[in-house]
């Protein structure tokens, strides 16, 4: 722990070493940070985001298409794939885009049964700037870090992350 800069989880800690020092507690000041840390982040891009009339589950839509590249197309099916979200959710989510006028839906050539959906071109602007936003916020958070720092950082992160998923399989 740095001496001179506490954060709450420092605080936290101290508190259980009183009642159980016995407690192992490294693993709480990593994983209570990232889980403060990712919930403080999430707020700020969300906030963010909702000066552009969208959330964050209709970011999350709108940002797919756009990265799935030309012609900003993929199937409903797709999109709760990547998403990892109900066929139920998506059609909400779906629903309320194409009000918006950010995307369409419309019969999939190859298949009589299903759907495609394509960002619009206000949906395509829109996005644009909506990640540009969150992406501003992210990198006036990170400068607090040296560049170096930042990229050790990130891959500390993807080493944890990896053997986090491929211990869930």
């Amino acid at each position: 722990m740095s001496a001179q800069r506490k954060d709450p989880v420092d605080a936290i800690i101290e508190q259980w070493a009183t009642v159980r020092p016995d407690l192992d507690t490294a693993p709480m000041e990593v994983f209570g940070r990232i889980y403060r840390l990712a919930r403080a982040m999430g707020d700020r891009v969300e906030k963010a985001y909702a000066t552009l009339g969208i959330a964050r589950g209709e970011f999350d839509v709108l940002a797919t298409l756009r990265r799935s590249g030309e012609p900003y197309t993929l199937s409903p099916r797709q999109l709760s794939a990547t998403l990892m979200v109900t066929t139920g959710g998506m059609t909400g989510r779906l629903d309320k885009l194409e009000r918006a006028g950010l995307l369409r839906r419309s019969p999939d050539p190859h298949d009589r049964r299903g759907l495609k959906v394509t960002l619009t071109d206000t949906g395509l602007d829109l996005v644009d700037r909506a990640v540009g936003a969150g992406l501003a916020i992210q990198t006036q958070a990170l400068s607090a870090l040296p560049t170096e720092q930042a990229g050790q950082l990130s891959d500390l992160l993807r080493d944890l992350l990896l053997s986090t998923e491929t211990a869930e399989k």
